[in-house]
């Protein structure tokens, strides 16, 4: 019996190792299939795909209920965008996210945007409004309220989400402004990285003719759309002290910033969280769709929001 002990011991930590590779290598794609096994998928569903602009990479995916347009009343929505550094990413691939919260009530735009080295800054922000844009015009045909838009995203989608919520100029550009955003929700954000040492920085934000206007720390407004900025203590990737530094700024400027940090997350372990089966045993979906909720809410019935922790 021991043997056989050993042995279903072993096939677990090949096939966990084997599972942390793949997902090292693609992991959104990855997350997505071991998502589609180990979740569940009812009453959720890729509703439509459309396109912003003439590249490849500015495609939108919008998942809702089945039943989307036979709903009399109009969901909160998540617009997300992915992370990848400025330089890689699909928002195809992370399915994931709309079926963790399709289920909480949710419709769910997943946003992508030109990548380096086909652009570079500010690309991923024209980019960012246009999707911001799009949903408002479009989301209430798919179940959503224009009127209840969160934006969201992970790492490089962290920092487009927030640089279009604090400069007016990227909304302003489509006849909106950072009013039409009900709440903002960062994860392991770079939001204060200047001078730019990674390749992918210096490629992407080094052409810019004013580098430190590149900064979301350089952009904090009192009057800011409310934020929920989530990282994990182990990040060394993008470090705990960029959240730390937006939330300190924008809550000396008057402003709505909630933080929370994990003791043990790195960079990619709130992402990873909101996929099953880890999201069964941690809680980054569920501040996240409670955050939403409220913001979405309030913002329907312009009531101000206030910092619970100010």
């Amino acid at each position: 019996m021991l043997w056989v002990l050993g042995t279903i011991v072993a096939l677990v930590l090949v096939g966990g190792l084997t599972l942390q590779f793949a997902i090292s290598r693609n992991g959104p794609a990855v997350l997505t299939a071991v998502d589609r096994l180990t979740g569940s998928t009812d009453n959720v569903a890729l509703l439509t795909e459309a396109s912003i602009g003439e590249s490849e990479a500015q495609n939108l995916f919008v998942w809702g209920p089945e039943n989307a347009g036979e709903d009399a009343a109009k969901r909160p929505v998540l617009l997300f965008v992915h992370g990848g550094s400025w330089r890689s990413g699909d928002p195809e691939d992370y399915g994931f996210v709309g079926r963790a919260f399709v289920p909480k009530g949710f419709v769910v735009v997943l946003a992508g945007y030109r990548l380096h080295p086909e652009a570079v800054y500010p690309a991923m922000l024209e980019d960012a409004a246009g999707a911001i844009a799009w949903t408002k015009a479009e989301i209430a045909q798919f179940g959503g309220d224009p009127e209840q838009i969160v934006v969201a995203g992970h790492s490089a989608g962290a920092y487009n989400v927030v640089m279009a919520a604090l400069e007016e100029q990227w909304l302003g550009a489509h006849g909106l402004s950072t009013s039409d955003i009900a709440g903002v929700v960062g994860l392991s954000g770079p939001y204060d990285f200047y001078p730019f040492e990674s390749d992918s920085t210096i490629n992407t934000f080094g052409p810019a003719d004013d580098p430190e206007a590149t900064q979301p720390v350089n952009h904090v407004r009192g009057d800011a759309p409310p934020m929920l900025l989530i990282h994990g203590e182990k990040d060394t990737l993008v470090y705990p002290r960029n959240t730390r530094e937006l939330e300190k700024r924008i809550t000396a400027a008057g402003g709505s910033a909630r933080t929370k940090f994990y003791a043990e997350m790195e960079h990619n372990d709130p992402l990873i969280s909101m996929a099953a089966p880890w999201r069964n045993s941690r809680d980054v979906d569920e501040t996240i769709a409670l955050f939403a909720k409220e913001v979405g809410a309030r913002a329907k019935t312009s009531v101000p929001v206030q910092d619970e922790s100010r």
